[in-house]
């Protein structure tokens, strides 16, 4: 019983970057690049694809689904930032919990992580086939059959635009971390542009009885709206996941994580709010690419709408991109543990990156996304989310009683009423998810328990000292 607690010491998460003749993940993130890692990571699918969704469930109050998701998200991020500059280590939530926790639990909310990256992953990936055959019809007339662009119980066979976009990512994360970094760089300027022109024109639209009646749904609308949807913040830990490859951890963690988060949260309420205003919340349900749809009904032209498929197909690429890199490290880490098997921490001597993580990664997101329709994608990767959002905040907790001495060049303001209120929101979000993810979720960690107590527990690191 003491072993399946055991942490891991803070000191363990720090090593050269070459260790005998094993090439490490190179440092070559500065704060730029990283806040565009979160935007990249998180505006995209929860916008573009799952308002949709999500504005059926809550009617126009909606705008308080975001604003509760973004409470949640901003309480959480203060957390990461402090655990983020005490212990910047690639692994995000997984090294934090292994530092705090305990090896057990942090076997747990590494299987949560590696759930939520993968299956957010193929989510992403199911809705960008959406703005695929948006964008053809907009400028030839022309749209993929239902049974190649959709998944099976979505009215397709096998969705093989999804497998085209995780081949397109595969490709460049396999030449490299930096190279996939400056190019999710431009693809975040280009879709923050497009976000930009759909507020302008849908603003000019915009009626106030829209709003009318605000809360169709009750409380337990917003609720539910507000779980559905929080899948998209995984932007923040997919910063904290970029720990061994950042220059000045210390400094520009805590940093890009607090920056990349306000400016998704003021991005995801503009849109919501602007796209509410210019159309009837009871015309939302089961319309696809609805940005996009919202644009071309308000101007009875099409480039609008181009430009926004356009733009839409560009966001969930730089997604789905930062989304399996993030997946990737999560890997890594636990593989350097000696959690999973060693061959997940070997690195290409040239590239710097996992290449056998990113094959693996790749495979499985493209099989999900190929077959599992994307309501139960969202609803499952915001369980992983949340379990994973909540840990870091009682991390933090844990960490200031037991290592109150340890260097942190942040620390969470009101302590420990925020870290509190964080796991208090994370657990009021899972709360408003339905039973057959809960169902879905159960049986991940029995089988993650599985593997933890038949291999992880004999081939842990930590059995060597």
């Amino acid at each position: 019983m003491t072993a399946l607690v055991r942490a891991k010491p803070i000191t363990g998460f720090f090593e050269d970057d070459e260790e005998g003749d094993q090439p490490r993940l190179a440092r070559r993130f500065g704060l730029l690049h990283l806040t565009m890692l979160g935007v990249g990571a998180t505006i995209g699918t929860g916008i573009f694809v799952a308002l949709t969704a999500a504005v059926p469930e809550a009617g126009p109050a909606v705008l308080v689904s975001f604003v509760l998701a973004g409470i949640t998200a901003a309480l959480t991020a203060l957390c990461y930032a402090e655990l983020a500059s005490a212990v910047p280590a690639t692994g995000s939530s997984y090294s934090y919990a292994y530092a705090t926790l305990g090896e057990l639990p942090a076997f747990l909310i590494g299987a949560c992580l590696l759930l939520e990256y993968g299956v957010s992953a193929s989510a992403i990936a199911v809705g960008w086939g959406q703005y695929l055959n948006e964008l053809l019809a907009d400028t030839i007339g022309w749209r993929l059959p239902a049974a190649i662009a959709n998944p099976p119980g979505a009215g397709g066979v096998v969705n093989l635009p999804a497998v085209f976009l995780v081949t397109m990512c595969l490709i460049l994360l396999l030449r490299g971390a930096k190279e996939s970094v400056l190019a999710n760089t431009v693809l975040v300027a280009a879709k923050l542009l497009v976000l930009v022109l759909f507020v302008g024109i849908a603003l000019m639209h915009f009626d106030p009885a829209h709003l009318h009646p605000f809360t169709p749904k009750g409380m337990a609308g917003i609720g539910t709206a507000a779980s559905s949807i929080f899948f998209s913040y995984i932007g923040i830990d997919t910063v904290a996941t970029a720990g061994d490859e950042v220059e000045n951890p210390r400094r520009n963690l805590p940093l890009a994580i607090i920056l990349s988060l306000a400016i998704v949260t003021a991005a995801y309420i503009l849109v919501a709010l602007a796209a509410i205003g210019a159309q009837s919340w009871t015309e939302f349900a089961g319309q696809e690419a609805g940005l996009a749809v919202i644009l071309h009904n308000l101007t009875g032209a099409g480039w609008p709408a181009v430009v926004i498929s356009a733009g839409a197909l560009a966001s969930i690429f730089s997604v789905l991109l930062t989304t399996l890199y993030g997946q990737t490290r999560i890997l890594y880490a636990m593989s350097r543990d000696g959690l999973l098997p060693r061959l997940f921490q070997t690195v290409d001597e040239k590239q710097r990156v996992p290449r056998l993580n990113t094959w693996v990664v790749s495979g499985g997101v493209a099989l999900l996304a190929a077959l599992v329709p994307l309501d139960v994608l969202v609803n499952l990767t915001s369980m992983g989310t949340l379990i994973a959002f909540a840990a870091v905040s009682l991390g933090v907790i844990l960490l200031r009683r037991a290592r109150p001495d340890l260097q942190r060049s942040y620390k969470v303001p009101l302590y420990p009423v925020l870290p509190v209120a964080s796991v208090a929101f994370c657990l009021y979000l899972i709360s408003g998810l339905p039973a057959d993810t809960y169902l879905m979720f159960a049986v991940w960690i029995v089988v993650a328990s599985l593997i933890y107590f038949t291999y992880s527990f004999r081939t842990s690191v930590l059995n060597e000292g």
